[in-house]
């Protein structure tokens, strides 16, 4: 890292660092054809124009960015007016999104610094707590980058003479592989606490360490996460659980503690349970999950939702049936779905296209324990069958369901007609799961099956 010396009040704050283009890996052939168009109109425009953030974090990694984001001195109504297939989105802070088609880059205004801690109009606003609750203003590139979250994400990559800045010694974080907060953790987690999950989701992508401090904030303010909104914590759940590293990032957030927060009924069974049944339940999922991503197959949350809260829904269902032996295991399992997901919905809020078909993975587990008559038939039409199969696969792997149960019913998807006929006169062998010590095999990504429905 590049530090002050020489009379520096604080010896440990990095200076600006320049790299010309000769020192850098980072080529415009990497950038996406959409992302220049931008850079090049803000430059013509006359205004200052950067590749910004993970796209510069990838590139100079050698990995493929997922998206490019720009930033500028250019006010979010400049942008607008450069770019007819622009839309300005956001309360807290205005970004611009330019469209092409399917592809967005995003672009920002360099964020300031506000002289208090409140200004009227769109400045900066803070709750109580010192949570942002609103941050339209705008300053200097360097400003802005001490703005920005991680030393890492804080490259900037001028389109006018293809260098790299760096303000904050990302850099040398890079090469060494640390995940650094710009700033005061605890200013810096209390202003928005969702930098934690963020935290943990750059840990695991990457394969960076936490610094000292950033990593004892995370330990230490988890539960500033319960101020956060659960539509906004179910958005960021999926980024970390759906990106392709949702094994590290899970393991993450039970190492550091804050799985429980957004999953307290999930976590206390994962603490109780005799055998560490449910442990190997969602990680089975979660690397299932990992291996279609790598297959670039697609991927949903409602079947990861169903398998992270299965264990709260069985053991609900379980204690209503002790209550009532009169009902059904199918109507348990539905009252008790009902119940876990307006429970979860306090901390992650679950959208109904994925609530409802993950309540009917669950549902359909009953319905599967039934191998004779009509029934398997009329199951095999349900538009949620296979994913109901897949996650009987699931937990048949992890030894909590018979596996005699699993095979009957792949044997039986492969049947004709006539043979599937005879084979639900016969039904299965037996009927009903039970309990088993799974045994702690991990799927290879070869092995994935599910389907995703």
């Amino acid at each position: 890292m590049v530090l002050k010396t020489g009379g520096a009040t604080d010896p440990a704050v990095p200076v600006r660092r320049t790299i010309p283009r000769a020192e850098h890996n980072v080529s415009r052939s990497q950038i996406s054809e959409n992302a220049l168009k931008v850079l090049y109109r803000l430059k013509k425009a006359g205004y200052q124009s950067h590749l910004v953030g993970g796209g510069v974090r990838d590139l100079m990694l050698g990995r493929e960015p997922k998206d490019f984001d720009i930033a500028t001195d250019a006010h979010p109504e400049d942008i607008r007016r450069l770019f007819r297939n622009c839309r300005l989105i956001g309360r807290r802070f205005r970004i611009a999104h330019v469209h092409f088609g399917p592809e967005i880059i995003e672009v920002t205004t360099f964020r300031g610094q506000a002289a208090g801690d409140e200004e009227e109009g769109d400045g900066l606003v803070r709750s109580d707590e010192g949570r942002l609750l609103r941050d339209n203003v705008f300053g200097t590139i360097e400003e802005d980058a001490w703005r920005r979250d991680f030393t890492v994400n804080a490259l900037y990559y001028n389109i006018e003479d293809f260098s790299i800045t760096d303000f904050v010694g990302g850099v040398a974080d890079l090469e060494a592989g640390t995940l650094r907060l710009i700033g005061d953790p605890q200013l810096r987690y209390r202003e928005d606490p969702v930098r934690m999950l963020r935290a943990v989701r750059f840990a695991a992508k990457l394969g960076f360490r936490l610094e000292g401090q950033t990593e004892r904030g995370v330990y230490d303010y988890g539960h500033l996460l319960a101020d956060i909104s659960p539509s906004r914590l179910f958005d960021e759940s999926v980024k970390l659980f759906l990106s392709g590293h949702a094994v590290q990032s899970f393991e993450l957030m039970r190492h550091y503690g804050i799985f429980g927060h957004l999953y307290p009924d999930t976590e206390e069974a994962l603490a109780h349970e005799e055998h560490h049944f449910p442990l190997t339940l969602v990680l089975r999922a979660m690397e299932n999950t990992d291996a279609r991503v790598a297959e670039g197959k697609p991927v949903t949350p409602a079947f990861l939702y169903a398998a992270l809260l299965w264990e709260p829904v069985r053991r609900m269902a379980e204690e209503l049936l002790a209550e009532n032996p009169d009902l059904s295991r199918l109507n348990a399992l539905q009252a008790a779905s009902a119940r876990m997901v307006a429970q979860q919905a306090q901390r992650t809020a679950v959208p109904k296209r994925f609530s409802i078909p993950m309540r009917e993975i669950w549902t359909l587990q009953a319905r599967l324990q039934h191998t004779s008559g009509k029934r398997p038939l009329r199951l095999l039409t349900h538009p949620r069958f296979r994913a109901a199969y897949d996650f009987l696969l699931l937990r048949a792997e992890a030894g909590e369901e018979k596996q005699e149960l699993a095979e009957w019913w792949t044997r039986f998807q492969l049947m004709e007609s006539a043979e599937q006929q005879r084979a639900a006169q016969a039904g299965a062998p037996a009927e009903g799961g039970r309990r088993r010590r799974p045994r702690r095999r991990r799927r290879s990504a070869a092995s994935g099956s599910r389907s995703e429905s």
